[in-house]
């Protein structure tokens, strides 16, 4: 039986085991669906509350939120509704709709110390690795999404789209479909629709595939992490052993202090490795990006933020 099957294997994983309570964040979509009843049987519908964010962008808005208070009212778990409305100047729809949804979710997590819980499948590991393959030119963007990062736990990345809809047919579970997750526009719904099928056309294990080069790779980086942990002392490094490091661990070493010193990912710091190795030992500074700018003073190389 699937559901049986998912609730082993999601324990199994550990990511939503004890003491910390969970914020499950529930679209209505049936891959949330599926998570919030796991998560209410694996640790108990006490341990668990579901955040539902309401962007107000959808004629079907209100009837998705009411889905969401309905099935938690049966599965007896408190229900959190931010409601979120787009201004004008709020730039991109998607990453808008992205950030508010995971600022409401860190708010509610940092009041209780709980995980947050998303229902992140294998499909969708899959199409995250083939986008930033394709608009993200760094080692990161084949790594995909961890399964645990930081108070974000995702239990469903081995688990397929069609295993979600299984389990909650099973369970008697109804979900909402979001017709905006198939509309053309979307970059995303670009690759479920037109580039996915066609890998699996030209090879019937292609997302296998990909998720298996991507977990050999997140092994492998462990490791040069660790090569990267060696040469960095307090956030720096002297310029002169950087100018020796080889030029792969050097563009690893500077992409480092630059994403330690914004507090996120600098998108292509690593690129200006060389640049940053042929500066003047009497205090030069170059820009990486996203007001970060390496800083060589006194012979140490270090990475600081401007903005």
């Amino acid at each position: 039986m699937i559901a049986d099957e998912l609730l082993e294997r999601v324990e199994a994983g550990g990511l939503i085991a004890g003491p910390a309570p969970l914020v499950v964040m529930l679209s209505g979509g049936r891959d949330s669906v599926c998570t919030l009843d796991l998560a209410v049987r694996a640790r108990g519908a006490e341990a668990v509350t579901a955040l539902h964010v309401n962007y107000g962008l959808r004629e079907e808005a209100g009837e998705d939120e009411l889905h969401c208070e309905e099935l938690c009212a049966r599965l007896g778990v408190p229900l959190e509704v931010e409601r979120a409305r787009r201004q004008a100047d709020d730039g991109n729809l998607q990453a808008w709709a992205r950030d508010r949804r995971y600022a409401a979710a860190a708010r509610l997590a940092e009041d209780a110390g709980a995980t947050i819980v998303t229902g992140h499948t294998a499909d969708d590991q899959v199409e995250t690795i083939l986008y930033r393959l394709a608009s993200s030119p760094s080692r990161r963007a084949l790594l995909g999404m961890r399964p645990l990062d930081g108070r974000l736990a995702r239990p469903l990345l081995t688990t397929t789209r069609e295993e979600t809809t299984a389990y909650c047919e099973e369970r008697g579970l109804a979900w909402r479909d979001d017709a905006t997750n198939e509309e053309g526009e979307y970059k995303r719904s670009l690759l479920r629709r037109e580039l996915v099928p066609a890998l699996e056309r030209i090879h019937p294990a292609a997302r296998e595939n990909v998720l298996r080069t991507a977990a050999l790779l997140r092994e492998e980086a462990e490791l040069l992490d660790s090569l990267v942990d060696a040469e960095l002392e307090g956030g720096s490094i002297s310029h002169q052993r950087f100018a020796e490091l080889h030029p792969a661990l050097r563009r690893l070493v500077l992409q480092r202090l630059a994403d330690e010193a914004a507090g996120r990912p600098v998108a292509g710091a690593a690129r200006f490795a060389d640049q940053v190795a042929g500066l003047s030992r009497g205090g030069s500074a170059l820009d990486l990006g996203s007001g970060v700018r390496a800083v060589l003073e006194g012979g140490v190389l270090r990475a600081r933020l401007y903005i």
